[in-house]
């Protein structure tokens, strides 16, 4: 519903807007450590990517018996494949977390 009156609950008795901004306790966002989203995506690959294989290939089925090679098989390799890639990137970003994390606990006297 569209009302040009003003919301009654979001008003004091004496008027007094409750939701006006008022000073509080600043808020600081801090960036993430650098490897953190690359280690987090690769690892979310390396779990996702073996299952969708087997998912994919349980949809296409089995094949015939005079195919070369079979579609589930090759569906669950291709996502095998996939996932080990999704590993190495995990783990790629996982090292770059750890450079991060000592390079500044050595520079702390």
């Amino acid at each position: 519903m569209t009302s040009a009156a003003r919301d009654p609950a979001a008003t004091t008795p004496g008027g007094d807007d409750l939701d006006a901004i008022e000073a509080g306790r600043p808020v600081v966002l801090e960036p993430t450590p650098p490897g953190m989203w690359r280690a987090l995506l690769g690892m979310a690959v390396a779990v996702l990517a073996p299952l969708l294989g087997f998912l994919v290939g349980s949809i296409v089925g089995a094949g015939t018996v005079g195919d070369s090679i079979d579609p589930m098989f090759l569906s669950l390799f291709i996502g095998i494949v996939i996932g080990g890639v999704g590993t190495l990137v995990a783990l790629s970003g996982g090292a770059r977390l750890w450079r991060h994390f000592h390079r500044e606990d050595a520079s702390e006297p």
